[in-house]
């Protein structure tokens, strides 16, 4: 078949695109960004063409999807109606692909990522598996058995997916735009649980995620006495993070280790140890690949350079700045922590506010460039800028590419860069500083 790609760059479309072209398929795309993605790595390397402009022959048998962050009235949304080509939702696109498999589908709030990561890592080391994971890496085979996607609840789509297994990391307030309240998620994660076949693997910790009425069997870890599987003897080290995991009768299932950074990472860690266990993978060889784990692209990325320490991390809710940042203390402990922050929505700067502050407060020094959306307009959100978080914060400032010399002084900090837009361009100003001074 054949398939085109609107927002081919964004991370989840270029992931698609990669992996329909993997299962045999002709596979194009459009993208406004003309600049060069980490998200495009992919898409290079098979050959798949990325269009820029609207002169291009698209054949009538083509199947067209599209990023959400491309408006009706777009250009090449208009372009594709007018050609009467058939148009499907990304996530129904993503829905029949994983049907063709034994799928793993890993949810929640936060800590999707890097739990699909550890989990088509072990897989991968032991059995093979396919992964759709969204940061811009993608790969499927016909010849293999599973299939590891995470699954996002960002406009529902999770719900057009009926895995074999999943997984819950954690539920709370987010996409506000979206859902009338967090009953309204947690509502919407049920869904996404009770299309669950097997099992799910669920934080027992997280009260939004125990008051979901299972229809599905269920497993809960987490750190609390009543779960399933229950952490212990944490110890969050300067290299690593140790733990050893015990069932709810004390028995004691093993000890293990991750060069991951914060109690966050410990449970997204012990989520993939349950799937892989639960998929017959010993836990001698889950255990010895956790060892040698690389997160995903974006994901707490450290950089020297020059002698500075620069972290790049897709952090954008105030729950995931703030346990980053707790993770940086944890790994560089004697280090002064700068934070280089790019929020993208208004509307999540509106609902977060006071929560972005308290998470901005652990560090040592806050900066936050001006919000950047391309899907929400400035107008229907009146004084929503970044300055309300910034005034809020003891030396907070505003800062831009244009303005990145007020870091001039923090050669020796760690300066830790976060949002879920690119910040390359604010790291690579950074950069410029340092080499100025």
């Amino acid at each position: 078949m054949k398939y085109y790609c609107i927002g081919i760059k964004g991370t989840g479309m270029s992931t698609l695109a990669q992996i329909l072209f993997d299962l045999g398929n002709e596979v194009s795309g459009y993208d406004d960004a003309k600049g060069h993605k980490f998200t495009q790595v992919g898409l290079e390397e098979r050959g798949i063409n990325i269009y820029y402009g609207h002169d291009h022959e698209i054949d009538k048998d083509t199947i067209v999807t599209y990023s959400v962050a491309f408006s009706e009235d777009h250009p090449e949304m208009k372009r594709v109606k007018e050609l009467g080509l058939t148009i499907k939702k990304y996530n129904e696109i993503v829905g029949d692909v994983i049907d063709m498999f034994s799928t793993i589908g890993v949810s929640g709030t936060h800590g999707k990522t890097t739990t699909s990561s550890i989990i088509r890592h072990v897989l991968e080391q032991t059995v093979g598996c396919n992964y759709f994971i969204g940061a811009g890496d993608g790969h499927a085979s016909k010849e293999n058995e599973y299939f590891v996607v995470e699954s996002d609840e960002f406009n529902r789509h999770f719900t057009a997916y009926h895995p074999r297994y999943s997984v819950i990391t954690n539920i709370e307030a987010e996409h506000m735009e979206i859902y009338k309240d967090v009953d309204d998620i947690r509502n919407t994660f049920e869904v996404f649980a009770n299309q669950t076949k097997d099992l799910v693997v669920a934080n027992g910790d997280n009260a939004e995620v125990r008051n979901i009425n299972y229809k599905t069997k269920v497993k809960f870890y987490g750190f609390n006495s009543d779960n399933d599987v229950i952490i212990k003897n944490m110890e969050l080290l300067e290299n690593e993070s140790k733990f050893s995991l015990y069932t709810k009768e004390n028995s004691l299932i093993g000890d293990f280790s991750i060069p991951l950074f914060g109690r966050h990472m410990v449970m997204n860690a012990t989520a993939a140890i349950i799937i892989c266990g639960n998929l017959g993978i010993d836990l001698a060889d889950i255990s010895n690949n956790l060892k040698n784990f690389k997160n995903a692209e974006r994901r707490f990325a450290i950089e020297e350079y020059k002698g500075s320490i620069i972290v790049d991390d897709y952090a954008h809710h105030p729950t995931e700045v703030k346990v980053t940042l707790e993770g940086v203390r944890q790994k560089y402990p004697d280090k002064r922590l700068v934070v280089v922050f790019a929020p993208n929505t208004y509307s999540r700067t509106k609902d977060f506010t006071q929560e972005f502050i308290d998470a901005f407060k652990v560090a040592d020094k806050a900066y936050l460039t001006e919000i950047d959306c391309n899907r929400e307009r400035p107008e229907d959100y009146p004084g929503i800028t970044s300055s309300i978080i910034t005034d809020k914060l003891d030396g907070g400032e505003i800062i831009s590419t244009d303005t990145m010399d007020k870091l001039k002084n923090e050669k020796d900090s760690v300066v830790c860069f976060m949002g879920c837009a690119y910040v390359d361009g604010l790291i690579n100003a950074y950069k410029k500083v340092i080499d100025n001074n």
